[in-house]
């Protein structure tokens, strides 16, 4: 990976920076830089409550989770145009090629803007255009349907996204207010989905139980899991995790900074690894959480005993994971283990 590898994580703590990574569990709107979210609240008259970049960061603490989905429409409400979505595009870009993320699959939102009149068709337009900026790290898209609005306005903004496909939209997920809004309506919109080509995620097991997961599983039959933090709850449903292989896309600090789980110690990440079960490791929606790549590696080998060896499984592993098709994924796995991966 880098020409010093270390024996123990301790002995080099910037191997965890200089390593390449995949991050399969981001969502667009929550990894703005500050500075960047810093110039569009300024853009459009800013906010009497943050008056300055520190207030800024105080704004992402979060009581709860109901709490950060405020939060989060919150600073959407400052992305009105689609230049914003072609701005903040090329910022997140280069936000991960420097912390060596070579390839991402990303989650955006585009329902969350209609009520600012943006389309699905051009904001997804506009984001390819600022991630082209960056060509240091690839990345593909995969649109949220946001379980929020419904399974009707899901399935129109799987249409529209349907014909901007070429944009490399890749797949397709729900995520929002998941204990409010279970899985089982989208049902149709999922197979719809399939049909046209998309791959398949869907957040289940953060703010509901193992029950949200089944019904991922069940009916809309994903290919991934997004958090399934807790799985654990219901060892029928971890046995058949392991059983399926389905990957899982573990997100340990986002967990702990909604109050999921108590303290990263907590997490389930050594439990579900040592099951058996396929998991990768993500970051959420790390400029909203304070979090990153490396820094969610670092502490898998402080808090959860994992050794060099197995974060570089991990990241490997991940290679598998990805919606890449298969001639793609070579290159990718002989890149990372050409840098001691």
């Amino acid at each position: 990976m880098t020409d010093r590898r270390p024996d123990e994580p301790g002995d080099l703590p910037d191997w965890f920076d200089a390593i390449p990574k995949i991050e399969l569990h981001l969502h667009l709107e929550g990894a703005i830089p500050s500075d960047a979210l810093w110039m569009l609240l300024q853009k459009y008259g800013g906010d009497p409550d943050v008056p300055d970049a520190e207030a800024l960061q105080r704004r992402f603490e979060y009581s709860d989770f109901p709490h950060f989905l405020q939060t989060w429409a919150w600073k959407n409400g400052y992305l009105r145009e689609y230049e914003d979505f072609t701005f903040i595009a090329e910022e997140v870009a280069r936000d991960l090629a420097a912390q060596n993320i070579v390839y991402a699959e990303v989650f955006y939102s585009p329902s969350d803007f209609s009520g600012h009149g943006l389309g699905p068709q051009r904001i997804t337009e506009a984001i390819r255009r600022g991630l082209d900026g960056c060509p240091e790290v690839t990345v593909a898209l995969v649109a949220d349907l946001v379980r929020n609005n419904g399974p009707d306005a899901g399935a129109r903004t799987l249409s529209a996204i349907a014909e901007v496909r070429s944009c490399g939209v890749v797949g397709i997920g729900i995520g929002g207010a998941e204990h409010d809004y279970p899985p089982g309506p989208f049902a149709p919109v999922y197979e719809r989905a399939r049909q046209l080509g998309f791959r398949t995620s869907a957040h289940a097991g953060e703010a509901a139980g193992p029950e949200s997961i089944w019904d991922a599983i069940r009916k809309l039959k994903v290919d991934r899991i997004g958090h399934g933090t807790r799985s654990v709850e219901d060892p029928r449903l971890v046995e058949h995790l392991v059983r399926e292989q389905i990957p899982i896309e573990l997100c340990p600090l986002s967990n702990v900074r909604t109050g999921v789980v108590r303290s990263h110690i907590d997490h389930p990440v050594r439990q579900l690894y040592n099951a058996g079960a396929r998991i990768c490791i993500n970051t959420d929606d790390p400029k909203m959480f304070g979090n990153s790549l490396s820094e969610e590696y670092r502490l898998l080998t402080v808090n959860h005993g994992f050794s060099v060896a197995e974060v570089e499984q991990l990241i490997l592993d991940t290679v598998d994971m990805t919606w890449l098709p298969d001639d793609r994924k070579t290159p990718l796995r002989e890149r990372l283990r050409a840098t001691h991966l």
